[in-house]
């Protein structure tokens, strides 16, 4: 019983460990964050990237980290879900999207002033009658 006991604590300790990971972002980590939160990346791959993000400027996507000499497509892959990029984590397929904020609505301008309407023209003096 306390065999089953440990097992179940030792299953719910490595489970939590999983859910509460977080991603590393690639164009702020260290050499070491890099090497002790990826898998297959050891201290080699770990200072490369940095070295890479130093000489290239930052990524500006998770997949630009294959770019690096030494970190190929299935290394990527393995790591993929552990990455970000500026605070943005990598793409998760079926992972609903956070909806677009609302607009401002458009600030209704004020009516023109109409122009003042022309003064009708005076009438002309009527010319006087002839004389007889």
């Amino acid at each position: 019983m306390k065999f089953l006991h440990a097992l179940l604590g030792l299953i719910l300790v490595l489970s939590s460990a999983v859910a509460f990971a977080q991603a590393v972002d690639i164009n702020t980590a260290t050499a070491e964050q890099l090497d002790k939160a990826l898998k297959g990346i050891g201290p080699t791959k770990a200072a490369e990237i940095v070295k890479y993000r130093e000489a290239n400027g930052p990524f500006k996507s998770v997949e630009d980290l294959a770019k690096v000499p030494g970190i190929g497509d299935k290394t990527l892959s393995k790591n993929k879900d552990l990455l970000m990029v500026g605070g943005a984590a990598s793409a998760v397929p079926g992972a609903p999207k956070s909806p677009a904020m609302p607009t401002t609505p458009a600030v209704p301008t004020t009516p023109a002033v109409p122009a003042k309407p022309a003064m009708p023209a005076t009438p002309a003096v009527p010319a006087e009658p002839p004389k007889q």
